[in-house]
């Protein structure tokens, strides 16, 4: 810190001894968590306005669910193969169409960051949508390949900018006794996303049959001792005569409904009170915090807490002019990342959300969710009709295992799932890779062996559902301080995705080409450093997002102490309201 920062500093430890400033009697002694009612799974009932919200806007997270969810298995559907061979047949073509949502998906999380504190999260969201709309339905009329890509391309940065913002949202508008429950739905709305793809696609796949032509047999290449379809001699000369187009169209194209849906629902949103502070509409922001928390607004508990966000803000203002003094717009906007990795625990909060991030991806789950039939297939199962049903069964238990985490997320805290978490996957893995280096030659003449090899990868499912997937979510949303949230936000958000981009890329390769088990194994490795990174993050259930400061450690000199009790007193809440968790 600069000298001059620091004489500043000290100036504030003189005038704090001056300060005449009177806490207000009713902020005495009052604990914000506590006057939110009860913690986790209880309290989302008590304000169901704010539950309400939290279950349109995840509406969000259902997008990108659906599309991780219909992709895997609009690629296992004949007639999308007739009409788009190179992709059906080709491992690294068909990698890259998975991966060309993920990659601009990156792309738009990592570019959202400031569009989101310029306009809001509210208007964010509604922006992304129209987005959104304009890709998907250049999958769904889709005739040729690059109108699958460009449209795969334009949706992607719509998805990325929605898993940016739409957490940030609900972290924003939520109280500290319910934000893990809270966000974990943005999660729940992910895996229903998925489950609902898989059996649409499933039941859509029945249209006109499940072969593209049922009197001309099979010669693609061999799976478990029997032909495969190959679209490039099973097709006759005028296109299949079984299965319909809309049999991969319908599905695709449902998605624009709830899309559309949650464009016009959010012009009904409330602001995020949090954003409105920080834009100076102080009044909007204490309408928007007592609409949400169903409160007068003279209520201490309301009055409390929109002044902890203000004396927060003031805070992070007040140091960074001291430090940058006169920068431009452009330069504060470049300072914000430049902060991120200035201090450490600044720095550690951005690598506990990268981190849990990465985690998220290199465990497995969505080599799994992308390739499901695939992987099925190669676990014995019939890979036009049973390795589908088996992949909505997968749907049904990763939506069901969400539901712990939005129980035990905000009582037993954030740690300990993650890390019964990371071991249920990696125990999972270690035996599914270890069946496949056994057994994988000959699925026929081990049923037991496939059959336990599935129920595995179901238990793997479970595991994931109610620890690494929703807390991804949770924690990157919940650790940056406000004026820094956005910003950080984004770079957590685009790791997730570049690590999604990576995994979608490879995985048709790695479960083409890697034999032994090598591919679960390989996940395996990472669900045990997922295990040990897991073990060294802070708990940070039941704090505001204004308490995080200390959960990280990061008052970094006594002079800055001194200078949020004087902003604190200022604003008439205990000197040490910000400071104590």
């Amino acid at each position: 810190m600069t000298q001059s920062t620091n004489n500043s500093l000290n100036s504030d430890k003189s005038n704090a001894e001056e300060a005449h400033e009177i806490v207000h009697d009713e902020f005495v002694g009052l604990n914000l968590t506590e006057m939110a009612g009860r913690p986790g799974f209880r309290g989302l009932f008590d304000n169901a306005f704010v539950l309400g919200v939290t279950c349109f806007a995840t509406l969000g997270g259902f997008l990108f669910g659906y599309d991780q969810g219909v992709v895997s298995n609009v690629l296992a559907i004949e007639s999308f193969g007739a009409a788009f061979p190179k992709i059906y047949m080709d491992s690294n073509l068909k990698g890259w169409f998975v991966s060309t949502l993920l990659l601009t998906a990156w792309f738009g999380s990592l570019l959202n960051g400031p569009v989101c504190d310029k306009i809001g999260r509210k208007r964010n969201i509604m922006g992304n949508i129209v987005i959104f709309l304009i890709g998907g339905a250049l999958q769904t009329g889709a005739t040729a390949e690059r109108h699958l890509f460009i449209g795969r391309a334009i949706a992607g940065l719509a998805v990325g900018a929605l898993t940016h913002v739409v957490p940030m949202y609900l972290a924003e508008i939520s109280s500290a006794n319910i934000r893990g429950a809270l966000v974990a739905l943005q999660q729940l709305s992910i895996t229903l996303g998925i489950l609902i793809s898989y059996w649409i696609a499933y039941g859509t796949s029945h249209i006109g049959g499940t072969r593209c032509a049922p009197g001309v047999p099979y010669t693609g290449p061999l799976l478990n001792g029997s032909p495969t379809f190959d679209p490039y001699t099973d097709v006759p000369a005028g296109g299949c005569t079984g299965q319909k187009q809309a049999s991969w169209r319908v599905p695709i194209g449902i998605q624009l409904f709830p899309a559309l849906l949650l464009g016009l629902g959010m012009a009904f949103m409330p602001y995020s009170p949090r954003w409105l502070t920080e834009r100076g509409r102080d009044d909007e922001a204490l309408q928007s915090l007592s609409t949400l928390r169903r409160k007068p607004l003279d209520d201490p508990a309301v009055r409390y807490e929109f002044l902890e966000i203000k004396a927060e803000l003031r805070y992070s203002r007040e140091i960074t002019a001291l430090k940058y003094p006169n920068a431009s717009k452009f330069q504060r906007t470049v300072n914000n990342y430049i902060t991120l990795v200035s201090t450490w625990p600044k720095f550690k909060r951005l690598a506990v959300g990268c981190l849990t991030m990465f985690y998220q991806q290199f465990i497995g789950i969505n080599a799994i969710i992308y390739y499901a039939p695939t992987i099925f297939g190669q676990l014995g199962l019939n890979p036009n009709t049973t390795s589908l049903l088996a992949t909505g069964l997968y749907g049904i238990l990763n939506t069901l295992g969400t539901f712990p985490a939005i129980v035990l997320l905000d009582s037993v805290g954030r740690r300990p799932l993650l890390m019964s978490g990371a071991l249920g996957c990696c125990t999972a893995l270690l035996i599914v890779g270890s069946l496949v280096a056994a057994f994988g030659n000959d699925w026929p003449g081990h049923p037991s062996a496939g059959r336990a090899a599935i129920a595995f990868v179901y238990f793997y499912g479970v595991n994931f559902a109610y620890s690494w997937a929703p807390i991804g979510w949770v924690l990157p949303s919940e650790v940056f301080p406000l004026y820094l949230r956005s910003t950080g936000i984004s770079i957590t958000t685009s790791c997730t995705w570049m690590s999604n981009f990576i995994i979608g890329l490879v995985s048709p390769r790695m479960l083409a080409q890697i034999g032994h088990g090598g591919t679960y194994f390989f996940f395996a490795a990472f669900a045990i450093l997922a295990f040990i990174s897991a073990y060294f993050y802070p708990e940070t259930k039941g704090k505001t997002l204004e308490e995080m400061d200390t959960a990280f450690g990061d008052v970094t000199s006594e002079q800055e102490k001194q200078h949020m009790e004087r902003i604190c007193r200022e604003l008439g809440l205990p000197s040490k309201a910000l400071l104590s968790a």
